[in-house]
């Protein structure tokens, strides 16, 4: 019997939903064998399921509500797991709570001696705790919210999760908007990331996710003051997508952006310390901390990080710039390309931070980009190094394969390219 491409898909969802089980059950285990292993073929099953989207348009419905089942199915199973080695969300449960206790998150220093009866058992195994947030005011707004319903890793973890499926929704409007086969929200919700960093660790990233893809749908339906606000919220959970400001220009009108920037005060009023705006500890984080940033190590041997910082943030804005003049509005590849090239120059560059990415790689283009979701993978083996008491630091070999990945397959696209306009040029010109 000849398997036809649903029969495949069914398949590599199944071995998906096996191998990411796996996963789950050994997530208080993450970068030792039993876990790497899985998720290695979890990733290979995933970028097959991809070349199957690829080279079939259109799929029947049942295929895709199939594979959004299989994706709920292991969302629950890491959702009833503890959020394991990775502690960040212990951080969101601090920051909500002291929000919460009349505090300003951006001013205490969680391990000071006089803070002591503010923690619980959950807040007490935060992650640097000699500093105070770095988290941007719409991200400590969201923290209160969810704290102010239950005060628990799971219940920060369940709204990620329901963001996390909301994506889902919206991803399928814009899919239908700009006429693309609806199977690819697969290619989304499919991928391995979601599961360890939405479902498993809790990472707010997804809820600036969300945000953002909100903005680029509602700039393509013409609905502007949506496009901006949701724009400005995304970057007040996270920073990030600030690069992405070039994709705006005369795309919104004055008031627009005079709403964005009312509201993004107003966000930062209940955080004023003397009438200025705290940042907590981002100065630090600039500073200091440092992860899987071969890029931006190399240019701090001559230039002071704050400079090289600045630099990744430039390098973000003129890839926008670029995407934008090149770019059909309608494009996802505009929202994709200016955050990874400013996170492939930034000074820290964790697996969850690829998630911003992951609603907008849908194309022959965003393919390096895909991979470099995947290739990142393996820097949890750091966390394992972390837990055996070895530096934090990506072993050279990691760094070669995650980014000579990315190389490699831009090459390969760059080389198909030059091969095909070859061939056109040489079948247009006449024959004597």
């Amino acid at each position: 019997m000849k398997l036809t491409p649903s029969h495949r898909l069914y398949g590599l969802g199944a071995i998906l939903l096996v191998a990411l089980t796996i996963c789950s059950r050994n997530f208080s285990r993450i970068g030792e064998a039993a876990f790497i292993i899985p998720l290695a073929v979890a990733g290979v099953a995933y970028l097959l399921a991809i070349r199957e989207l690829f080279s079939t348009p259109k799929f029947p419905k049942r295929v895709i509500y199939y594979g959004l089942a299989v994706a709920a199915l292991w969302h629950v199973l890491f959702l009833r797991m503890p959020p394991g080695l990775d502690d960040d969300i212990h951080r969101y449960v601090w920051d909500g709570r002291v929000q919460r206790l009349g505090y300003n998150p951006y001013l205490l220093v969680p391990s000071d001696p006089a803070l002591a009866g503010l923690h619980t058992s959950e807040t007490r195994t935060l992650n640097n705790p000699e500093v105070p947030s770095p988290y941007p005011a719409g991200a400590q707004l969201f923290f209160r919210a969810v704290t102010s319903i239950q005060e628990s890793t799971f219940a920060l973890k369940l709204a990620f999760v329901l963001c996390d499926l909301a994506i889902v929704f919206v991803l399928l409007d814009y899919l239908r908007r700009i006429r693309q086969g609806e199977h690819w929200v697969l290619a989304y919700a499919w991928h391995p990331l979601l599961a360890i960093e939405v479902a498993g660790s809790g990472h707010v990233d997804i809820v600036g996710v969300l945000l953002l893809l909100v903005s680029a749908v509602s700039l393509l339906r013409r609905w502007r003051a949506v496009a901006a606000l949701s724009f400005g919220l995304a970057v007040a959970v996270k920073f990030l997508p600030i690069v992405l400001l070039p994709l705006y220009w005369k795309r919104v009108r004055m008031r627009d952006v005079a709403l964005v920037a009312i509201v993004f005060a107003v966000l930062y009023v209940p955080f004023l310390n003397h009438g200025r705006i705290p940042i907590g500890s981002l100065g630090t984080y600039v500073q200091r901390f440092r992860f899987n940033d071969p890029v931006f190590a190399t240019l701090e041997r001559v230039a002071a990080p704050q400079f090289v910082a600045g630099l990744a943030v430039l390098v973000g804005f003129l890839t926008a710039i670029w995407m934008r003049r090149k770019s059909a509005e309608e494009s996802s590849d505009a929202f994709a390309w200016p955050i990874a090239a400013s996170l492939l120059c930034a000074p820290v560059v964790y697996p969850w931070y690829l998630l911003w990415m992951l609603p907008f790689v849908r194309s022959t283009s965003t393919l390096p980009i895909l991979v470099w979701t995947l290739s990142i993978l393996p820097t949890y083996y750091v966390w394992h190094l972390r837990a055996v008491g070895r530096p934090w630091l990506v072993p050279d070999w990691i760094v070669i394969l995650e980014y000579g990945s990315v190389a490699v397959t831009a090459a390969m696209i760059a080389l198909r390219r030059t091969m095909r306009s070859a061939a056109l040029q040489c079948s247009a010109d006449p024959v004597e």
